[in-house]
């Protein structure tokens, strides 16, 4: 090999295959910059490719730097893929661990249930929020440690009727029959299929209308809670939990929700028009502790939809902490695939996935609203 092959190197392009005349194009490398040892044994696959062309060492390199060069490459390689995802110290395993651990956590939570039912009106006049959501799961989840729970569906879209797999076409004994034609609760509840502790007094679409036939009707804003009381009265097997689900406004069918409950569950989603909704809800509460419903307070807020990973859900957060510590539960909902999959099978994310994060959520929510009514009941004997 003469002088000038040992000091440069070159690469072959290649012309495409189909029979071109066009010369194969060489591309001059300054042997500066080749590599510290030759390759003569490696050209890619294919029929357009020829045999690999013999490139000299650089001048003055032996096969022992072309050793040491390939070792010294290997020893300080990236770490396989497995270790780096899997590792004890990566992000994805402190969250399963994290996981794991609340897991255990429930299974060795102290339940204690008994007492008088307490009746919870989930509201928020602001769409989205997660309301259905909360109702359904923290239902189901309420009712798989042992909780007797009644889910009223006071929404005309009937999602959480719908969630708990419980029919309600517009031929189905309903909320609307209760309020406009003073049937009996025990008419129109039905059991959900996913527990027997699980019932439903489901919505139908002529909900849509009911506002309209308030209007006219004697005690309008008491026809929920006669019903309500008139049932937790009569009926054998005592309930835990009554969950009433509410329309996001603050129409008669919403005020027949606060007028029959003793406590307001709101949950917030994690954004700023949250806050202001808060607000507008806070004001509509009190004006029906003045003058319908004296026993009604807002008990238990619950933060939804929290992203942990953006400063906004983590600044909303801390302002509702700041402003009612010790309504906001510990517990927060993050965003979960899961829980947004379930009502399209008919589920809640507890009969779904009741391993996923945001089962465990609900999980962990249901057991904290169980021990906080046990601490206000206690201190109150006291």
């Amino acid at each position: 090999m003469d002088e000038h092959s040992q000091s440069t190197a070159f690469h072959v392009k290649h012309a495409p295959s189909g029979g071109s005349d066009v010369d194969p194009a060489i591309e001059w490398i300054p042997s500066t910059e080749e590599p510290p040892h030759a390759r003569t044994d490696w050209a890619p696959s294919g029929a357009d490719w020829e045999q690999p062309i013999a490139v000299s060492p650089i001048e003055g390199s032996t096969d022992q730097d072309v050793q040491s060069t390939v070792t010294d490459t290997e020893s300080t390689s990236e770490p396989p893929v497995e270790h780096a995802i899997g590792g004890d110290d990566s992000p994805i395993a402190r969250e399963l661990a994290d996981l794991t651990a609340r897991r255990r956590a429930l299974e060795a939570a102290d339940v204690r249930l008994g007492g008088a039912t307490r009746v919870l009106t989930i509201s928020n006049q602001k769409g989205g929020v997660g309301k259905t959501t909360t109702t359904v799961n923290i239902a189901a989840a309420l009712a798989a440690v042992g909780a007797r729970v009644l889910v009223i569906d006071l929404d005309p879209q009937g999602n959480a009727s719908t969630a708990l797999g419980v029919p309600h076409t517009a031929d189905t004994p309903s909320v609307y029959d209760v309020l406009i034609d003073e049937f009996p609760l025990a008419d129109i509840i039905q059991v959900s299929p996913e527990s027997p502790n699980l019932l439903c007094a489901p919505s139908t679409i002529h909900l849509a209308g009911a506002e309209i036939e308030l209007v006219s009707q004697v005690a309008r804003e008491h026809r929920l809670r006669t019903a309500l009381e008139n049932h937790l009265a009569t009926i054998a097997e005592p309930l835990d939990f009554v969950l009433i689900d509410c329309p996001p406004s603050l129409g008669l069918l919403t005020i027949n929700a606060f007028t029959a409950a003793h406590e307001v569950f709101i949950p917030i989603q994690c954004e700023y028009y949250a806050l202001e909704g808060l607000s507008q809800l806070l004001g509509s509460v009190q004006m029906i502790q003045k003058h319908l419903n004296t026993r009604l307070h807002v008990s238990t807020i619950l933060l939804t939809m929290y992203d942990g990973r953006t400063n906004l859900a983590q600044q909303v957060a801390q302002e509702v902490r700041s402003h009612f510590p010790k309504e906001v539960m510990q517990t927060v909902i993050p965003r979960s695939v899961r829980v947004s999959e379930a009502p399209s099978f008919g589920q809640t994310v507890i009969a779904y996935d009741g391993q996923s994060a945001g089962a465990v959520a609900y999980r962990e929510a249901a057991v904290e609203i169980i021990q906080r009514g046990n601490a206000s009941h206690d201190e109150g004997d006291r």
